[in-house]
This record gives structure tokens, sequence and C-alpha cells, in this order.
């Protein structure tokens, strides 16, 4: 996977500078991104603060761990299912 080369934290800072008159022009340049970078960014962490990144971040985080043991809990519960619906050889039904 590739490695990001900005934290939110620091993606957030860069549109505070942005907003505050900074030309995009200049703040891109100095930055070393693309236009296209610096409005993906706008659109996806605008109006932000730096305590909301990172409880997004946590929320994100959490939810891809629940969404995991889910899928395992429900796995599970497939081949429980599938182990008890099988007839074995003696028993009587």
């Amino acid at each position: 996977m590739k490695k990001k080369r900005f934290s939110t934290e620091q993606i957030v800072a860069i549109l505070k500078q942005a907003e505050m008159g900074m030309a995009v022009a200049d703040l891109i340049r100095q930055i070393g991104i693309s236009e296209q970078t610096f409005y993906r960014w706008k659109k996806q962490y605008g109006g932000l603060q730096s305590e909301q990144v990172r409880e997004l971040k946590q929320l994100t985080e959490e939810n891809a761990r629940l969404k995991k043991l889910v899928a395992e809990l429900s796995l599970d519960k497939s081949v429980l299912q599938d182990v008890l619906s099988k007839k074995f050889p003696g028993q009587r039904s």
C-alpha cells in the first residue's frame, strides 16, 4: 500500500492556509502537490477542525474493526449451522 505523505492534521492545516487568503497556486507549488489533489482534499476535509479529523479517523478505524468482527462471527455461525444440519452415522432423527 502506498504511504501517505501528509497526515490528516497536516492536510487540514494546508486547507486553513488557503482559507486565510494564500493563493492556491502558490500553496500547491510550495507543498509540491497537484491542483487536483488540493481540491480533492478540500472536498473531503473542507470545514473540518483537526479534532474532528482525529475523531473521524477513530470512528473509521472502529467501524472497520466492527465490520471485521461481524464477518468473522457470521462465518462461525454458518459453519456451526452446517455442522448441526448434517446427519452423523449412528444418530437418530
